[in-house]
């Protein structure tokens, strides 16, 4: 039989039937939706239903959402429609999660005054160094941003406690919760008195690619990245119509039901038994501070990205960790923040289970992960012997 098994979905999710379906419905409103003719009546109601319905979603008001390009552009407008490049302009001393995403990353430390928080060997934010720094900091109003959870590690914040210690401060909490809707519903009654911006990813439930969000306090007041007249002027130009619309189809479904860890358990309890000189990263199996879907692994002496294509050549789609980081072959910053050691830093990969493998699947996965991982680890091992004897077989090379 031929095997295509997809355990990438931290990276992305497949469009919903649900969502291609309404998606074909819609094709043919085009219209602009900032228009006044009668064209874009349909299209400019399918941007209010969306926005009705991704905010019901999150039990919030409509008029606190607005839509990104991506869930990367909501980070970016996060941290800098907040902060300002001139000193003398400057509110903010920004303090970040070193686990984040690359975006979150980046436009932190971009900032004039920025300061990496720790996390323990699990990837988890150290509460108490963040009162004690916050305690310390300077005239500058504290902008604190960290992941909800590490969709890298699996590893959950403690939002609702983070936020508390952030306010005690009078700073203001910004939370990345891409890794975290599609496993645990985000409840704005439960999370308003904790976090002041949520931004999240379409694409990681089962929405189009190019869309994000970003949700806001009230009071907080964020300048453009972008100019122009759209969504109150804050995110401007032409909505993305499909976009916006498959997410609110995508959200106004969405399943918390059938989320399990049933099947990464599965999983890991083979590698457990089967794959010697193997060990978990980020928080314990069985921890409530770990992802369900999430299974991050090292696989010591060996290339993680060989295993990656090993796999893949085998029908069996992982990562090597964050899909912003796919391309290159740094190390990992999540790896790096948690000290993993140097040595084991190459060895890693991620799978990210969907939740509806059959059996024979996940046995095949099984089956292909232990095979693979012999296999690498015998040329890895035969490649020394050649290095240290000059030998190959009994034979001796010639140069």
């Amino acid at each position: 039989m031929k095997h295509s098994i997809y355990l990438d979905h931290a990276a992305t999710t497949e469009i919903s039937n649900s969502v291609k379906q309404y998606l074909i419905s819609v094709l043919d409103d085009y219209g602009n939706p900032s228009s006044l003719y009668s064209l874009a009546e349909k299209p400019r109601q399918i941007l209010s239903d969306a926005k009705r319905t991704v905010a019901a979603f999150l039990h919030a008001d409509a008029e606190d959402f607005y839509f990104t390009p991506s869930g990367s552009a909501s980070n970016t407008l996060a941290v800098k429609g907040l902060t300002s490049e001139h000193p003398v302009e400057n509110q903010y001393e920004v303090f970040y999660s070193p686990t984040a995403h690359k975006s979150m990353l980046n436009a932190c430390t971009s900032c004039i005054c920025h300061t990496p928080l720790n996390v323990n060997c699990a990837g988890e934010i150290d509460l108490l160094y963040l009162d004690e720094l916050l305690t310390k900091h300077n005239d500058l109003k504290p902008l604190v941003c960290i992941e909800a959870a590490n969709s890298e590690l699996g590893t959950i914040n403690d939002v609702v406690r983070i936020g508390s210690i952030v306010h005690k401060h009078n700073g203001i909490l910004v939370v990345d919760a891409t890794g975290y809707i599609p496993y645990f519903r985000v409840d704005m009654r439960l999370w308003q008195n904790a976090a002041d911006i949520i931004t999240f990813s379409g694409h990681k439930l089962h929405a189009l690619k190019g869309i994000g969000v970003l949700w806001k306090q009230k009071h907080i007041r964020l300048k453009p990245l972008i100019y122009g007249s759209q969504q109150h002027g804050i995110v401007a130009g032409t909505e993305n119509v499909l976009g916006i619309a498959s997410l609110g189809k995508a959200v106004e479904g969405y399943d918390y039901a059938c989320i399990s860890s049933r099947n990464r358990d599965y999983v890991y309890d083979f590698i457990l038994h089967n794959i010697p000189d193997s060990y978990l990263i980020g928080a314990s199996i069985a921890s409530a501070k770990r992802l369900p879907h999430n299974l991050y692994m090292c696989f010591q002496g060996i290339e993680g990205e060989s295993l990656m294509i090993l796999l893949d050549m085998n029908g069996i789609q992982v990562s090597t960790g964050s899909a912003c980081d796919s391309k290159t072959l740094s190390a990992s910053a999540a790896l790096s923040a948690i000290g993993v050691p140097e040595a084991d830093i190459h060895s890693c990969i991620r799978m990210t289970f969907g939740g509806r493998e059959t059996k024979e699947e996940l046995d095949y996965v099984c089956g292909q992960l232990k095979a693979c991982v012999e296999s690498l680890r015998n040329q890895a091992a035969q490649y020394t012997r050649v290095l240290t004897t000059g030998h190959s077989n009994g034979e001796r090379n010639v140069i």
